[in-house]
C-alpha cells in the first residue's frame, strides 16, 4: 500500500504560525514532553517550519508572521490525493491561498485554501 502520509501521523494537525516559534518549541518539549519529528529552515538558518510530536499528535509549527499567517486558524490535512481535494475545497468555495506545489524533491505536495470563516486548510499529500 503506498503511503500519502507520513508514518504514525494523524491525518490532521493544528498549523500554529508565531513570532518565537523557537521559544514555541522548546515550551512543548518542557510542558508536553513534545519531540521535533522534522525540521526546516529558511536560508538565513530562521525556522520556517517544524513538526513536533506530542503522544499520537503532532503540531506543526510555522515562524513568522505574514498576512496570510494572520488567520485565526491553521489547520494540516494529510488526504490521499491533494490536488483533487484542493480542487474539491475551491469548489465547495474556498478561496485560494496557494496552488497545489511540491517545493522540493522530498517535500509533499500541499495546497492552501480558506474558508467563508477565514481559516487556512493546508492540503496535502507526502
Amino acid at each position: 500500500m503506498e503511503r500519502w502520509k507520513p508514518a504514525s501521523y494523524p491525518s490532521i494537525s493544528p498549523y500554529l504560525v508565531c513570532q518565537d516559534a523557537e521559544a514555541l518549541i522548546e515550551f512543548l518539549g518542557a510542558a508536553f514532553g513534545g519531540v521535533l519529528q522534522r525540521r526546516f529552515d529558511h536560508p538565513d538558518g530562521s525556522l520556517m517550519h517544524a513538526e513536533i510530536k506530542i503522544d499520537d499528535s503532532v503540531v506543526m509549527i510555522g515562524g513568522g508572521a505574514t498576512e496570510t499567517a494572520r488567520a485565526p486558524a491553521h489547520i494540516h490535512l494529510y488526504v490521499e490525493d491533494a490536488a483533487a481535494t484542493f480542487a474539491r475545497a475551491v469548489e465547495a468555495g474556498a478561496s485560494v491561498i496557494q496552488e497545489p506545489v511540491r517545493k522540493s524533491e522530498d517535500d509533499d505536495l500541499r495546497g492552501g485554501v480558506q474558508d467563508s470563516s477565514g481559516t487556512i486548510w493546508w492540503i496535502a499529500t507526502q
